[in-house]
């Protein structure tokens, strides 16, 4: 392990470490990615999560302020403007909530008889359509906010987690986003 290299720790099926090893991999800083399993992070992060990152004596424990953090490294902006952060907060929102149901439903629990996880299942689909019903342009830009949408879509079909038949605008994203040598490149591991 080089120590003097920034240090991403995560696990490769993690939408939100992708969504890092993107950006990693189109501005070519060097790093080293560490594996990291739930005990490691748990061990590790006071967010008890991935990602994590190790640079020199700063350590940042959300993939935002990770994200934040490499574009500065990379001197390139944030965000380019609010519609991007908006589509970027949109895709997180469903993200997150899509993971938190699939680990809950892993421990047993899930939305059939919960009132509460009803209400986050129904957040993920009345966002999707939101999302279906934009005004997509003809050629993609593609910022953190399309980054991080598509690593939720691809991580949503990767687990099996949701049916897209009905979007049929979003899974036109996703085909060109696939196209992206750094989202290839960063695809998780064949189930």
């Amino acid at each position: 392990m080089n120590t003097n290299a920034m240090q991403l720790f995560g696990s490769f099926t993690s939408p939100f470490v992708r969504h890092l090893r993107v950006v990693l991999a189109e501005t070519g800083l060097d790093f080293e990615f560490v594996e990291t399993d739930y005990a490691q992070s748990a061990a590790k992060s006071p967010a008890q999560r991935v990602p994590f990152l190790q640079d020199g004596n700063v350590q940042l424990t959300d993939s935002t302020s990770i994200l934040k953090h490499l574009r500065d490294k990379a001197g390139q902006p944030f965000f380019v403007d609010t519609a991007s952060l908006e589509l970027y907060c949109l895709a997180n929102t469903c993200l997150d909530t899509a993971i938190n149901l699939f680990l809950l439903e892993r421990e047993g629990l899930n939305s059939d008889s919960n009132s509460y996880l009803q209400r986050q299942a129904a957040r993920i689909q009345s966002t999707l359509k939101t999302l279906e019903t934009r005004q997509w342009p003809s050629e993609i830009q593609w910022d953190d906010g399309h980054i991080r949408l598509a690593c939720f879509l691809d991580w949503a079909i990767y687990r099996n987690r949701l049916d897209f038949s009905a979007y049929p605008n979003l899974l036109a994203f996703l085909a060109h986003a696939q196209k992206q040598p750094s989202f290839v490149a960063t695809a998780p591991p064949a189930a």
